[in-house]
């Protein structure tokens, strides 16, 4: 009790310290009490014990009680909001900007289901509003130019007008909603990327259609049809042209049509419909990103918004796009979030953090600001639905049976589920830019909902690497590992899937990835203008509290009465090791090794035949291939698979 006691004491103390720095007093009751003291969440900043996100009420306090803690970290005029210390690729000032727009996506949603206009927030939000796009105020947001972040952080407050214009636009006089116009259409003036950018002005239209004020019926039909040709059919899109198909296809793409079709119903419907369809067949691929416990697999950039992974759901019960019983839906969205807040992403004053499972700044990307996490509050737009909607009425639903295997064409995937484990094998993708540690996020051969994946800390040995699921190559002798970067080629087919890459110059590999959880082959033909050696990694796995089991060709880490991961040498030849790994590299374990094969190859063309294993319980019997000069067989999962050598 003495330690519990010292540390409510110095955690009131910093509160108060936060509080009269930042001019700003803590409401009656003491709210950092209630949220952040009780003494069994540890570092945890959230307690679904404390709150079951169950109902509408639920998720209503669980956005306040996300979104108070940032109020210490309000300018004084309320229009800028800087809660950490880290650089992102735009300037502090517009990183402030950010952070002030972002709660706004649940915010909005909050006061259109009558929830919290007499808060603080509401006062905060409020005032920064209005300071921000005044131009004689020392806190506006500022002049924007061409390609400027600051039109991405209009569409929450678009979104606002939009469906909560009672709370945001009525209580304006008429000269701050003027300056609230004139800020915002900048939309329509300035120059967008194009990619999921052409959106945001949209968003911000549908705010000025619903407010009255004259909206950009040109600028809204040019961005429609700019995201037209990155559809590919069967519900992906890319973001942009040869551009990924990753998240962005739910959290953006998807979403903002959604909303376009939940508001232009009437106005629009052929549209409006049109999106809806295809949020209804992209939703029957996106099932299979998440476990039965709610986690999703992590593939692609901005991980960092960590549970914007719910907000298709959240779009596609808003929209009342059908085709899903309400329960479900409304399972996977709740278990997401629960899982969420579940985990250590807070800090100790109950601020989001940068990272993914934990706080880590190592995987994020160069957009990351200090305040871009708060996307992940656009999955409460289920706030702005009524008490008496289908997906509050509807009793919660399991996940529902899906097929154990299910190809996707938009991102090259194989989808395999196994209990709760969900992994994607990927083919990978031909990509436009490269995004921060663009081959860890989209080039492996697996990913995992339970393991996550790593991305690399240096150029030097495989601890830096962190070849979990690749192929590394590099010259006998040498430390300098090379991983998959760039597909050249590929074929994916329900059974298979082929890739074709080359990590080195003189150095070209055909890999197959055959699977069927909980094993899955790899068949690497290296053909290479000198001897190299290799390691085949397989999935993370936990690096505290396991067993590691080797023996001439195998190894296997297993964690007592749970998982175990292990790999195979099916070719011969090489060594079997459990390699560690530099910590906070994966994504969600902040210690992870890898079970891989380790061995050389010689000049000329060479084959490796892998078999990796992740699951629970008996491993049944082991893959083994068999290899002819048109065709390699597969024996698998108790199926034989011709794999054609082409």
């Amino acid at each position: 009790m003495k330690s519990f006691t010292i540390g409510i004491a110095l955690a009131a103390a910093a509160a108060l310290a936060a509080c009269t720095q930042n001019k700003w007093s803590a409401p009656p009751g003491g709210y950092y009490n209630y949220v952040y003291i009780t003494p069994h969440w540890g570092t945890q900043a959230y307690d679904v014990n404390l709150n079951p996100l169950a109902t509408r009420s639920d998720l209503q306090k669980a956005a306040v009680d996300i979104l108070r803690p940032l109020l210490p970290y309000y300018s004084d005029g309320k229009a800028r909001l800087h809660q950490g210390y880290t650089g992102a690729s735009y300037p502090d000032s517009t990183a402030e900007m950010e952070a002030f727009s972002r709660p706004v996506w649940a915010l909005g949603p909050l006061w259109a289901g009558g929830g919290g206009r007499d808060s603080e927030l509401w006062n905060t939000f409020m005032r920064g509003l209005i300071s921000g796009t005044d131009p004689a105020n020392p806190e506006y947001w500022g002049n924007v130019g061409d390609y400027d972040q600051k039109i991405v952080e209009m569409a929450s407050i678009g979104l606002a007008l939009a469906i909560a214009p009672e709370q945001v636009w009525e209580p304006l006089t008429k000269e701050q909603r003027d300056n609230v116009y004139n800020w915002l259409n900048n939309a329509n003036l300035r120059k967008a990327w194009p990619c999921n950018w052409e959106m945001f002005r949209v968003v911000v239209n549908l705010g000025f259609r619903r407010v009255g004020r004259p909206y950009d019926k040109k600028s809204v039909e040019a961005a429609l049809n700019a995201i037209e040709p990155w559809y590919l059919g069967n519900g992906w899109y890319t973001d942009g042209e040869n551009a990924h198909a990753d998240h962005y296809n739910s959290w953006g793409m998807h979403f903002y049509c959604l909303l376009y079709a939940a508001l232009m119903k009437d106005e629009d419907p052929v549209r409006a419909e049109l999106y809806k369809e295809r949020a209804r067949v992209f939703a029957q691929d996106y099932m299979y990103y998440f476990g039965g416990d709610g986690s999703a697999i992590p593939y692609g950039r901005s991980l960092a918004y960590r549970f914007a992974e719910a907000a298709f759901w959240a779009a596609y019960a808003y929209a009342d796009v059908g085709g899903i019983e309400p329960g479900v839906v409304k399972g996977l969205f709740l278990r997401n979030m629960r899982k969420w807040l579940s985990r250590p992403i807070f800090d100790t004053s109950g601020v989001l953090t940068v990272g993914y499972a934990y706080p880590n700044m190592s995987m994020a990307e160069s957009y990351n600001g200090f305040g871009s996490v708060y996307w992940g509050m656009k999955s409460f737009l289920v706030l702005a639905l009524p008490e008496d909607h289908p997906f509050w009425a509807a009793e919660e639903l399991p996940m529902p049976e899906l097929p154990a295997s299910r190809r996707m064409g938009g991102p090259h995937f194989i989808a395999q589920r196994d209990g709760d484990h969900a992994v994607f094998f990927a083919a990978g993708q031909k990509p436009r830019m490269q995004h921060t540690h663009g081959q860890a996020k989209y080039e492996k051969f697996a990913y995992s909902n339970l393991y996550g994946f790593g991305v690399p800390k240096g150029p030097y040995g495989l601890s830096q690497i962190v070849p979990d699921s690749m192929l590394a190559v590099t010259d006998v002798g040498s430390d300098r590992y090379a991983v998959k970067r760039d597909t050249k080629d590929y074929e994916v087919t329900d059974k298979w899937i082929r890739t074709d890459w080359s990590p080195l110059m003189g150095v070209t590999i055909r890999t197959w990835i055959i699977p069927a959880l909980p094993w899955h082959v790899r068949i690497h033909e290296i053909t290479a203008d000198r001897a190299l050696q290799t390691f085949d990694g397989g999935f993370a796995f936990p690096a505290d509290g396991v067993s590691v089991k080797t023996d001439r060709r195998s190894v296997f880490v297993s964690q007592p009465g749970g998982m175990s991961c292990g790999a195979v040498d099916l070719s011969g030849g090489r060594t079997a090791i459990n390699q560690g790994t530099e910590p906070n590299t994966n994504l969600i374990l902040p210690r992870a090794t890898i079970p891989g094969l380790q061995g050389n190859v010689p000049k000329g063309t060479t084959t490796l035949v892998s078999a990796f294993y992740c699951g629970s319980g008996e491993r049944g019997v082991m893959p083994s291939v068999t290899t002819a000069d048109d065709a390699y067989t597969v024996h698998i999962g108790g199926r034989t698979i011709t794999v054609p050598r082409k």
